[in-house]
């Protein structure tokens, strides 16, 4: 297995050559990663040569929408769905408001819907909203010491009236990978839909959506080192169903069914930098010319290991604590680089006040998840520390994190 070229990966960000960033240790990245130059060169070019109308006749209206169609291409075909199943938004939150609507008309008083008080409030709010009209609302809950869901539970929450299930990938907080195509398969079983919150997931490894087996994918292209855009993929025997949440005239065109309003063109070129991305770094790490699918599965590999290796340094250290609560697996197998903890002899604000002076950016919050907190027996209000990282994160890194910890706990 090849190791990861973090100093190649790194020259492809410009946030690590600011000045203004330098000595900084980054770990928010749950809530936005820094953006590679691929998207920024094709924002910057669009928006200095195209900044039109796409797809009139004159030549750069023309170029202009045949960029944005490559983007939908190009993600389409990494994450193994046809190109209209690819659905760009403004973000996840407003994916899922406005999902809500289109589908609601598929079900009657009466049909149940399950959600789960793991998920970020985006993939739980909505839903549960529905409950005003007449559908039943049920919750799978977890474990309140673990934090983590089992699919037996889910099984005898199903019935044949459900009619949906939504459930993470993996939580932004406990951060435990969730068997993704296995709760599949269980729901499937009822014939119900379902829907995948791959958000907290999807920033260290692009799915297979075909092979997961999810109906609706959902993620966040400014966490994967993209812009401002949500993610979403839909069947495309699923989305004939939906009600049209655009305008009348576009109710054949597949891309603006789910968009009240018109779409971010530039952001939607920029989109495509994301896979140019991680081409670069397949390109610098292997040789052979392979299917977009075994480059996606490739670069996967040495993310994870990446991360995985960062992540048992962290883990190990924090285990040997005796004055933090981690929150999800005290090892890093089965679960993704988000580590959330909740100091048990000093208040987070104190905690997360002290590692900014040790030039650490770390997320205090409950974010957008106080379901899951108060499920843990933790205030939402008070939150807890995250610290979240990525494939460009360095060992170095990883290092100051703990330093900084050492200092702001004791």
């Amino acid at each position: 297995m090849k190791s990861l070229d973090t100093s190649f990966v790194r020259q492809q960000f410009p946030a690590f050559a600011e000045p203004s960033l330098s000595g900084w240790g980054f770990f928010e990245n749950a809530g936005g990663s820094y953006i590679c130059e691929q998207v920024i060169n094709r924002l910057t070019t669009y928006l200095k040569q195209t900044k039109v109308q796409p797809y009139h006749a004159y030549p750069i209206a023309q170029k202009a929408g045949e960029a944005m169609d490559l983007s939908y291409s190009r993600l389409a075909d990494y994450l193994n769905v046809s190109e209209d199943e690819l659905h760009l938004g403004p973000s996840t939150s407003q994916n899922t408001y406005v999902l809500s609507n289109a589908i609601r008309g598929l079900w009657q008083v009466g049909d149940e819907i399950i959600v789960t008080n793991q998920d970020h409030e985006a993939n739980s709010g909505v839903w549960r909203k529905l409950e005003k009209d007449g559908l039943v609302v049920r919750e799978w809950g977890v474990n309140a010491k673990s934090g983590l869901l089992d699919p037996k539970d889910l099984e005898n929450l199903l019935s044949e009236k459900t009619r949906m299930v939504t459930f993470p990938q993996c939580s932004n907080i406990v951060a435990a990978w969730n068997p993704v195509k296995e709760i599949n398969q269980i729901i499937h079983a009822s014939g119900a839909i379902s829907i995948v919150d791959g958000v907290a997931a999807a920033p260290h490894g692009f799915p297979d959506v075909k092979e997961i087996g999810a109906d609706i994918y959902l993620m966040s292209l400014y966490k994967t080192w993209g812009p401002h855009l949500g993610l979403m993929t839909i069947k495309r025997s699923l989305m004939d169903q939906l009600t049209n949440q655009g305008h009348y005239f576009h109710d054949d065109l597949t891309r603006k069914r789910l968009l009240p309003a018109g779409p971010d063109h530039g952001q939607i070129v920029a989109a495509k930098g994301i896979i140019d991305y991680q081409d670069t770094i397949y390109d610098h790490h292997f040789d052979a010319s392979v299917s977009s699918q075994d480059r996606r599965r490739n670069v996967n590999k040495l993310f994870s290991a990446h991360e995985n290796r960062l992540l048992m340094i962290l883990l190990d250290w924090l285990k040997n604590r005796d004055d933090i609560r981690i929150l999800g697996p005290d090892n890093a197998h089965g679960r993704a680089p988000t580590v959330s903890i909740w100091p048990l002899k000093k208040k987070v604000p104190e905690v997360h006040s002290a590692l900014t002076d040790h030039k650490l950016m770390v997320g205090s919050a409950h974010f957008y998840a106080p379901r899951l907190l108060k499920a843990m027996n933790i205030p939402p209000e008070e939150g807890v520390l995250r610290m979240s990282f990525l494939h460009y994160t360095t060992e170095e890194e990883i290092y100051q994190l703990i330093r900084g910890l050492s200092a702001a706990l004791d």
